[in-house]
């Protein structure tokens, strides 16, 4: 949504905030279920049959979206730390720059949990090339597409720098 003319500063961030701290909401639901899931597995009756390049993969995947849920996660927390004190702006570049972040380990995590579950259930070869189309998608969907567009359009003078 772009600003009206009648939409001031404040307004304009705090509507920037409300709709960041929204799409984190979205994000920050699909990493806890991939959290959830990574955090049951090592309890689960063949976990002790994976080996050792399933370990890490599960390793990563489970840092990964640890990782991810705190970016996620943060910028709601600071919002409740820093309210009301002026600092509105500063906390929505720091959210920016987290939901990033957590996109790109999430990006991490949902290729090494792939890779994981696909060198058990199939083999190995597989996990690289079913891992790798995750990390494609995700890379390409998430970042590289938007980007380009974000290019194209600056070309043109359609966005503001």
């Amino acid at each position: 949504m772009d600003s009206g003319p009648d939409e001031s500063h404040k307004e304009r961030v705090n509507r920037e905030l409300a709709e960041l701290l929204q799409g984190l909401r979205v994000a920050v639901t699909g990493v806890q279920v991939l959290f959830a899931f990574l955090l049951t597995l090592p309890f689960a009756a063949g976990f002790p049959k994976v080996d050792t390049v399933g370990r890490w993969l599960f390793f990563i995947s489970l840092m990964a979206a640890a990782a991810a849920s705190i970016c996620f996660i943060a910028p709601a927390a600071q919002h409740r730390l820093l309210f009301r004190t002026g600092l509105k702006e500063r906390m929505l570049h720091n959210a920016n720059g987290l939901g990033i972040a957590g996109a790109l380990l999430l990006t991490l995590a949902m290729t090494s949990a792939v890779a994981l579950v696909t060198e058990v259930v199939i083999n190995s070869w597989q996990a690289t090339l079913f891992g790798a189309a995750v990390a494609l998608a995700c890379g390409w969907l998430w970042f590289a597409q938007p980007l380009l567009t974000l290019y194209r359009h600056r070309e043109d003078g359609d966005v503001k720098r």
